[in-house]
């Protein structure tokens, strides 16, 4: 066997159980890697000339048995030195690195789906509760209408680039010790597209195309929430080649109502009560969204936060017929300005729940009393 900084297996980083799958991948990476044409670095040349000759060991059945069995003597050499010093030529590994090191370059493209486009719409809140249609204005790519997108002029054609041959596309090949190297590089002259405009259209230069700002209609589904977009198809940017337009995708924003609140397809109204209304009860007027308000009825001792639904007077369903419902929030609301009678009221009302309060300013009432009975 070879010393262990020969070892076949070592050099192309491998187990002795690897499959041929394995050796394959393995060349095609390290070829990659330490090739003089692609690694300028000290000892590339050798590190690649190494692991071209483990390959062509390891990737030959009959070799690779032998080479297991006797080492390099089994496979022609005794000490082991050829496939690292003296390896000469490739012996079909021109085709292989033909492949590998292939410079990569697009050929001329056929149709080109346009870009998609973004673009922000604000609606009212109720519209995006019931809906609406409007009127939404962008910018965007578009067929040139003059010469139909060819970038020509009427009556006038592209020709064939005399340098790609129509290709899009040169090849340029390259003869060196380690095979044939092809090199593809984007046509310069024609940019890649295969053909050179000899008469461009005025208006749209050559391009075939131009930017333009139009208005479309908008379709605001009801039911629609703040951050949701809307996909308007072949509303994008033109296509290339006479490839399909690409899309829009509308972004939504809401405007915050003064009145209500939404969670989901639930809206939210603080009802603001006072404290007569929650501790004896009442029936009070609450507000919707379409307008016609809605009688509640509020329990004896209801508490602040408590919640009261009214179902069937929220956000529409985005998907379905259905509808959210209406959340009364409950706030109870301490007065801040009395009356003298209401002061007095509510200290009489203090007193008979076990719990006086001395008011700073009595002026002589009732409340003055309370004051001097607690000293």
């Amino acid at each position: 066997m070879t010393n262990a900084q020969h070892d076949l297996y070592e050099v192309m980083g491998l187990s002795r159980d690897a499959s041929q799958e394995d050796v394959k991948r393995a060349f095609r990476r390290l070829a990659m890697e330490f090739h003089p044409d692609r690694n300028k670095d000290e000892g590339a040349e050798d590190k690649f000339k190494a692991v071209a000759a483990a390959y062509e060991v390891l990737s030959d059945p009959e070799k690779r048995s032998a080479y297991d069995r006797f080492g390099m003597a089994g496979v022609g050499s005794g000490n082991g030195q050829q496939g690292f010093n003296g390896f000469d030529g490739y012996g079909g590994f021109g085709d292989i690195f033909d492949a590998f090191f292939r410079g990569t370059a697009s050929r001329r493209a056929g149709p080109q789906r346009g870009a998609d486009l973004r673009t922000t719409l604000t609606v009212e809140f109720a519209q995006a509760v019931f809906g609406a249609e409007r009127e939404l204005e962008f910018e965007r790519v578009e067929r040139c209408v003059d010469c139909k997108g060819t970038g020509s002029m009427p009556n006038s054609r592209a020709t064939q680039c005399p340098e790609c041959h129509g290709q899009g596309e040169v090849r340029r090949v390259q003869q060196s010790l380690f095979g044939q190297f092809v090199n593809v590089a984007t046509c310069e002259r024609c940019s890649g597209e295969g053909e050179i405009i000899t008469d461009p259209c005025g208006s749209c230069r050559g391009r075939g195309a131009r930017r333009a700002t139009v208005k479309r209609t908008v379709r605001v589904p009801g039911g629609i929430d703040d951050g949701a977009q809307i996909r308007i198809s072949n509303e994008g940017d033109a296509g290339s080649r006479g490839g399909p337009s690409g899309n829009l995708y509308v972004l939504v924003r809401v405007q915050p109502h003064t009145v209500f609140a939404r969670e989901d397809d639930a809206l939210i109204y603080e009802l603001p009560l006072n404290v007569a209304q929650a501790a004896l009860g009442s029936t009070v007027e609450v507000p919707t969204i379409d307008g016609d308000p809605v009688m509640l009825k509020i329990d004896a001792g209801t508490q602040h936060g408590h919640v009261s639904v009214v179902r069937g007077r929220g956000v529409p369903h985005l998907r379905d017929d259905g509808r959210g419902d209406l959340l009364v929030h409950v706030n109870v609301v301490t007065p801040t300005k009395l009356s003298d009678e209401q002061r007095e009221l509510l200290a009489r009302l203090a007193e008979s729940l076990g719990t006086p309060v001395i008011p700073a300013d009595t002026g002589g009432s009732i409340l003055g009393r309370i004051r001097d009975a607690f000293g």
